[in-house]
């Protein structure tokens, strides 16, 4: 086993030649399928239009869209040619979006028309006004002066955008012989996909990841469930996570095995999937998990395809482990790690007991160093002693897009990143993770800051002040809490909060309790215990008869 220095377009180029045939990706609920040679063509003549619409090497481009067909094809596309693929949250409003046109640089936007209570195009809209007079191509923003393209993943054309069709016809008519001299200069180390991440201090920062980076990292993913060619994984995770787009997506383009598409979660689709196409391995959260079992045709789906996969994203109980394992037949591993690591630091490996892999995160991905460090004086931590969870090696990210004074905080002068998260190293050398010293939210595998919250709370009238923490939730393992203390005259119920919240900020984001408070509880310095919020939390949900254990 070694560290691969292939471009994501080496290894598409690879499994077309050497296993042109083979089913690369499948989307079952609409017999749609490609073979790596198919799907290869195709992603060469995106990359074709790409160049003919003005991205060069090194230009950001979007991909706001669920996990549309096209989506790995513009992912593909931008790799080979060496632009940056900026995944963008599809569960973005318009004040969201905003941040990332204007701090990510984008060159090109690529969008579909949006998912449940979420129009792209007419958010699009509200923010480029101009595309609506500007032919195609020649867009010419005041507020986004960086962007040039809107593109539509579609067949359907719109006022000043391109569409997928156009693109690819703009491509078929370019030589080869641009897309083969671009190609030979990219890099494995070039940064090939840009991911936003919520910190502690605001607003998500672009982390900045190479094909060195996550091509490895799902490689080393698949390795830990013994995947070969043979496999074919069910993704009903969203690609613009990284546990979508890397380990799911790198492990397939890795191991030349089939990818089983989910446009969009779906329990009855994705079990339909699984039956029909004999999918060996899923992934989820376990939310998702728990909607495929309590699903009332359950029963009616072959399960004894399953042989492996990833529970992650928040708190796995024990329990949903055991039933996944009993009835989908699934020896199910469990990844840790941040956006800012490629993801995955550690994991339990398949074959490894089924108690390790309720209990613990596994131990440390191959070619990668992890340590628990003492916070306060950076020294490594014994084995059942606390520490922060801290790694470094290949797979630590190359930083925060223009932004290195918040790169610094994270990865010190030692090369460690530093995680913020709490962990334990046993006498084993597996890790469990025991809490954390950032103030993030993880809601159901959604990653919250709590400033970017309250920033905008701050907007609304009547609040003096307001700090928002993490509140257990039975159903996401973290819920958002938010502790208000209003000016003199207002107050608030948690319907007023989230109403003003509706349609302004992600779903997700939005505080699904508030309390209303005279003051905080604070230290002798005078900074605000949150740890003690969190504290309040539980028993004023539990004085409302609210049940949130």
């Amino acid at each position: 086993m070694q560290l691969s220095n292939n471009t994501l377009g080496d290894w598409l180029e690879h499994w077309a030649a050497e296993t042109p045939d083979h089913e690369y990706i499948v989307y079952s609920d609409r017999d749609l399928r490609f073979t790596w040679k198919e799907f290869n063509a195709r992603v060469d003549n995106m990359a074709k239009g790409l160049l003919a619409i003005g991205v060069t090497k090194g230009a950001h481009v979007g991909i706001w869209a669920q996990n549309v067909p096209d989506w790995l094809t513009f992912l593909y596309a931008c790799a080979k040619i060496g632009a940056v693929a900026v995944t963008v949250n599809t569960n973005y409003k318009e004040h969201e979006l905003a941040f990332v046109l204007e701090n990510s640089d984008m060159h090109s936007l690529c969008i579909t028309n949006g998912a449940a209570g979420y129009n792209y195009i007419d958010i699009v809209y509200t923010l480029l006004p101009e595309l609506k007079s500007q032919p195609r191509g020649y867009l010419k923003s005041e507020r986004f002066p960086c962007l040039k393209n809107i593109v539509y993943i579609g067949q359907e054309k719109y006022r000043g955008m391109y569409n997928t069709p156009e693109i690819l016809l703009l491509g078929s008519t370019k030589s080869d012989k641009e897309l083969n001299e671009i190609k030979s200069t990219v890099n494995c180390h070039d940064v090939v996909n840009m991911q936003y991440t919520s910190g502690t201090t605001g607003f998500p920062k672009g982390v900045m990841l190479s094909h060195h980076n996550i091509a490895n990292n799902g490689y080393l993913t698949g390795e830990h469930m013994k995947f070969t060619q043979a496999d074919k994984l069910c993704v009903c995770v969203p690609l613009f996570h990284c546990f979508g787009v890397v380990l799911a997506t790198m492990n397939c383009l890795t191991h030349g095995c089939t990818q089983v598409m989910v446009e969009k979660f779906d329990p009855l689709i994705t079990l339909a999937s699984i039956h029909r196409e004999g999918c060996t391995a899923l992934y989820g959260v376990p939310t998702m998990f728990i909607a495929e079992l309590n699903h009332p045709m359950f029963h009616m789906f072959d399960m004894t395809s399953l042989r492996t996969g990833i529970m992650a994203g928040a708190l796995c109980p024990m329990e949903l482990m055991r039933q996944v394992n009993e009835k989908m037949y699934m020896d199910v591993t469990s990844v840790y790690g941040l956006t800012e690591s490629s993801p995955g630091m550690t994991q339990t490996r398949v074959d490894d007991l089924f108690e390790m892999r309720c209990t613990t995160v596994g131990r440390e991905y191959e070619f990668t160093e992890v340590a628990v460090l003492n916070p306060e004086t950076g020294e490594e931590c014994p084995a059942g002693v606390e520490g922060e969870m801290c790694c470094r090696g290949y797979l630590n990210m190359k930083g925060y897009y223009k932004n290195p004074e918040a790169t610094a905080q994270v990865i010190d002068q030692n090369g460690w990143l530093h995680s913020g998260d709490l962990g334990v190293k046993d006498e084993n050398g597996n890790y469990r993770i025991t809490g954390r010293i950032k103030d993030m939210i993880i809601r159901g595998g959604e990653n919250i800051s709590p400033k970017e919250v309250e920033d905008f709370l701050y907007l609304m009238p009547g609040i003096k002040d307001v700090q928002v923490v993490a509140v257990k939730s039975p159903r996401y393992g973290e819920d958002v809490g938010a502790f208000i203390i209003p000016k003199k005259g207002f107050h608030f119920t948690t319907e007023d909060v989230r109403d003003f919240c509706k349609d302004k900020i992600a779903k997700y984001k939005i505080p699904r309790y508030v309390f209303t408070v005279k003051e905080y509880p604070l230290t002798g310095s005078g900074k605000i215990q949150k740890f003690k919020l969190r504290e309040m939390a539980l028993e004023f949900c539990e004085e409302a008869g609210i049940n949130i254990i």
